[in-house]
């Protein structure tokens, strides 16, 4: 059998000068001996696969709640998919394959159920006891909610990991839109958001991380992944569910040129493999941009170093113009005709309800709580206690909670 080696020798070697290495690292805040063989970011991958709360994502919802569909995408799926792109970009970029992984995995760890909804309605709930956001209670369940290992609280994950997670946005949140509720999103890294985001948040300290200090290459590569995953799975989903209206979508200049291409390349396809085909074409346009203009920017920027991205105030990891240009009405098609449908709305709107009323009875009567978080109420903030165990459920889990406490002849 070879002898184990290690993997920063081959980061040096394999990896571009820009590129975030293991020998750069800032590493834990709680120690540990090295792996002969797995690299420090291969390690977070695995610690975050193995977490309650990366398992709990194939029950929460991204558009569509869970029980209208199991071919819906789910929190789960959307992660993997962000993952797929993101490692495409990151190799081809030669960054660092194994950070990109981790940082994917992680970075949608901290939503709640019923899509940004359920982010919505808890902030307001908790606008007097700190405020809620999924990134902060997303380095929240990574540093302290998750139980698994005696050394140390959390997962222990490297510090450039935990960045990720606090720094990951997309164009909507910077632009101060989210996808669906219209609700300003502001990052902690963004020196010209309206309000600033504080330096703790329930309990997990956030001047570790420099808030002026733009995100790091991998970082950028997560959240441009992000944004082609859910324009391109909402579409999908949209046409699917009959939402969507093709004929409308072939207005669209991007889709008219994907379709174009599919229909130069198949003489003959039925209708559902065609739009298949399409959005597979849509990805790979996409991707194939911005791996093209990125290489392009490091070039005219001169980003030799990690720490000449992190000086940079211009976002590297970006789309041409053209594309740029070409995707901003399929993006406004989306919202207007996805996010903005009636039963969009409704199910969005429900969701409310349920949290608030399911919010409400364990304020008022936190002994209906479960013993994992009841033991808690004396060393925190109930209100934060409540916060965490309804973040923490799937849309499924809290449907089956209603129903419990208030349809009179349900099980207990």
């Amino acid at each position: 059998m070879p002898k184990p080696r290690n993997t920063e020798p081959i980061e040096e070697k394999m990896l571009a000068p820009y590129a975030m290495k293991s020998s750069l690292s800032r590493l834990r805040k709680y120690a540990e001996q090295s792996h002969p063989y797995r690299g420090i970011y291969q390690r977070d991958r695995d610690r975050i696969i193995h977490s309650t709360a990366f398992r709990r994502l194939e029950y929460k919802t991204q558009v569509f709640v869970n029980h209208e569909g199991d071919h819906y995408r789910t929190r789960l799926t959307h992660t993997l998919e962000v993952s797929q792109i993101a490692r495409s970009i990151a190799r081809v970029l030669r960054l660092n394959e194994d950070l990109v992984e981790a940082i994917s995995l992680a970075h949608d760890l901290g939503h709640t159920p019923f899509g940004h909804s359920g982010e919505e309605i808890l902030h307001t709930l908790m606008k007097d006891h700190g405020g809620f956001d999924h990134n902060l209670q997303g380095l929240r369940v990574v540093d302290y909610l998750e139980d698994r290992y005696p050394d140390f609280p959390g997962l222990n994950l490297t510090w450039e990991v935990r960045e990720g997670i606090l720094k990951h946005t997309t164009r909507f949140d910077r632009a101060g839109k989210g996808a669906i509720t219209g609700k300003s999103k502001n990052r902690i890294y963004d020196p010209k958001a309206d309000s600033a985001l504080p330096l703790s948040y329930a309990g997990v300290s956030l001047k570790e991380f420099d808030p002026q200090a733009p995100p790091i290459l991998e970082i950028q590569v997560v959240d441009i992944a992000d944004e082609i995953a859910y324009d391109n799975h909402d579409l999908d989903d949209g046409l699917n569910s009959k939402l969507l209206d093709e004929k409308a979508l072939q207005k669209i200049e991007l889709w008219k040129k994907a379709s174009e291409i599919v229909r130069n390349r198949y003489s003959i396809l039925d209708n559902k493999m065609e739009k298949i085909q399409i959005i597979r074409m849509l990805i790979n346009i996409q991707v194939t941009d911005i791996v093209n203009n990125s290489a392009d920017r490091i070039r005219q920027l001169c980003i030799k170093s990690v720490e000449d991205a992190r000086k940079c105030s211009q976002r590297i990891i970006s789309f041409g113009k053209e594309t740029d240009t070409l995707r901003k009405p399929l993006r406004e098609y989306l919202m207007d005709n996805l996010y903005h449908h009636y039963r969009v709305i409704r199910m969005a709107d429900k969701a409310r309800r349920f949290i608030e009323e399911l919010f409400k009875v364990y304020i008022t009567r936190p002994e209906q709580l479960p013993t994992s978080s009841r033991n808690k109420l004396t060393k925190e903030d109930p209100y934060r206690v409540v916060c965490d165990y309804i973040a923490g459920m799937t849309d499924r889990y809290a449907l089956e909670e209603y129903k419990k406490l208030f349809e009179p002849f349900e099980r207990v």
